[in-house]
């Protein structure tokens, strides 16, 4: 099988194939064993729409209408209209990635035969997939319970040849008009089967599994930069020591003083607290950033043990039971993944706030410990990085506020019959603000540290290898290094880039080892 290509079981799937199909256009395939099981569950289905007697989206209507029995002739109209009526999204179009996260995930659940829809269904899922075309999905409309019912509605609009989509070229035409051109036939919905692709925590935890990638470098790149600014303000590396860490042993802290003692190996800087400026002890944002960082890695690490389950987990509301029961349940509600959503919202703004402390010392000329004022080439004519670190500091002050959980709110809906949701959407579209802003923080960061290393180093004090390989590597990205004032936006924005695309923990790797 083709490395670029992901195939769909039925057993749920990883955080890699995830990323792959979002991110990376993977293609998809469906495992014979997955269309053995669309086909035996429909078998249970098709018997039970045959029956007299209700039974809940097959032949009964939904959430607070559920009460009405559909009678055999209205039951495709009825999936066609929940469809169309549920697509009542709302603002900006949310990114591809995360509508393709979204679709890859409904198939996921799809595979796995418990939801009753037909192969032909799923095999439509894939080839829209495969052939690039992006339902458009609003940013507002999912309360996170009964699933992402809104988002996930627009992507089965879509499935119909209805509504609009993006195509691979990136133009928004109709969804009709894009299927057409790839030769994929719109589905005809049947008992359930609009129901089933719209009921799952598919949009939340798609955009969980690649916060989590991206959080991830992101961790990893700040406890470089955190070495640094340690450096650049002559810290001591005293404090990394494995055996302090062992006294409490908390595996995130560990790791990330690891990390920056790796980084400071064979440094010329750390150590001169007894030099021109003693101190006993180094501020807390120097001093305790394995603490911090770890506490925010464990974290992490918790996610991803719930992203695991859910990404094992069929979530659909019926469900086939391996039995040939189907029966009503409560697995849509978002709260395992919303609370998570929202926790690593807090722990990336309590990061981005500590790197922001040390940025700040290193621009203090009272607490920098002999470092020119702002860094700049002639301080009071030049204001150096000055303003580098209110843009940082705007940055941090959002993330405190994207830091307030949305899964703690829940507002009733469908007339008191969904009176308790998760919000986990909502979670996950302010996570996403948050990382992206997390990114931009540890560039600061990196460029403020960065330039005092330097500074530094002309004064006759020798920086870690690593550093200097982070150095050059910074400045090759476009990055300037010390010197008169210039217009400094481009240059931060090659430091974003440069963090954000994994190439700072890249440029050290050759030098420390691999970095957890």
């Amino acid at each position: 099988m083709d490395m670029h290509t992901v195939v769909v079981g039925t057993s749920g799937t990883t955080a890699e194939d995830v990323v792959a199909v979002a991110r990376h256009g993977a293609r998809v395939e469906l495992s014979a064993a997955a269309v053995e099981a669309l086909a035996a569950s429909r078998l249970i289905v098709d018997a039970l729409a045959a029956k007299p007697e209700p039974v809940y989206g097959v032949s009964t209507g939904f959430g607070a209408l559920a009460s009405r029995h559909i009678s055999p002739e209205l039951r495709a109209q009825l999936q066609r209209n929940i469809v169309r009526s549920h697509a009542a999204g709302m603002g900006p179009r949310v990114e591809r990635e995360v509508v393709r996260a979204l679709m890859f995930l409904r198939l996921k659940t799809v595979a796995s035969g418990h939801t009753g829809v037909r192969p032909e269904v799923a095999r439509t899922m894939a080839d829209v997939l495969n052939a690039g075309i992006t339902p458009v999905v609003h940013e507002y409309g999912s309360l996170g319970c009964s699933g992402d019912l809104a988002p996930l509605s627009h992507c089965a609009l879509t499935l119909m040849g209805e509504g609009d989509a993006e195509g691979p070229d990136g133009t928004v035409r109709p969804a009709g008009e894009l299927l057409a051109a790839h030769g994929i036939a719109p589905v005809e919905l049947r008992e359930k089967e609009g129901l089933a692709l719209l009921n799952g925590t598919d949009g939340m935890l798609g955009m969980l599994v690649m916060a989590l990638a991206d959080l991830k470098n992101l961790y990893t790149s700040a406890d470089i930069t955190a070495a640094f600014s340690l450096e650049a303000l002559l810290g001591t590396d005293k404090v990394l020591a494995p055996e302090l860490h062992a006294i409490r042993p908390h595996p995130g802290q560990g790791v990330s003083a690891d990390n920056m003692l790796r980084v400071l190996a064979g440094s010329g800087l750390t150590g001169h607290h007894q030099d021109d400026a003693p101190r006993v002890q180094d501020a807390y944002s120097v001093r305790c950033a394995p603490q911090v960082n770890g506490a925010g890695r464990d974290t992490l690490d918790y996610a991803a043990v719930v992203a695991g389950r859910e990404l094992a987990s069929s979530v659909d509301n019926p469900v086939v039971l391996p039995d040939g029961r189907v029966e009503s349940n409560g697995n849509f509600h978002g709260a395992p993944v919303a609370y998570v959503l929202d926790f690593l919202a807090i722990v990336a703004a309590d990061l981005g706030s500590i790197c922001e402390r040390r940025t700040d010392r290193l621009l203090d000329k009272n607490r920098s410990h002999g470092l020119p004022p702002f860094l700049a080439d002639d301080a009071g004519v030049d204001s150096g990085l000055m303003i580098a670190q209110y843009t940082q500091a705007a940055l941090v002050s959002e993330m405190k506020r994207l830091a307030v959980p949305a899964s703690a709110d829940s507002i009733p809906s469908s007339a008191m019959q969904e009176d308790h949701v998760s919000m986990g959407w909502s979670a996950a579209r302010k996570l996403r603000t948050a990382v992206d802003n997390l990114a931009r923080i540890v560039a600061v960061e990196l460029y403020a540290a960065t330039r005092a290393v330097e500074i530094r180093a002309a004064e006759g004090l020798v920086p870690a290898p690593a550093s200097q390989a982070a150095v050059a590597a910074l400045r090759a990205a476009g990055a300037e290094g010390p010197g008169p004032d210039r217009f400094l936006a481009p240059d931060l924005a090659a430091a974003d880039t440069f963090v954000r695309e994994g190439r700072l923990v890249a440029a050290v790797e050759p030098v420390t080892g691999p970095l957890a």
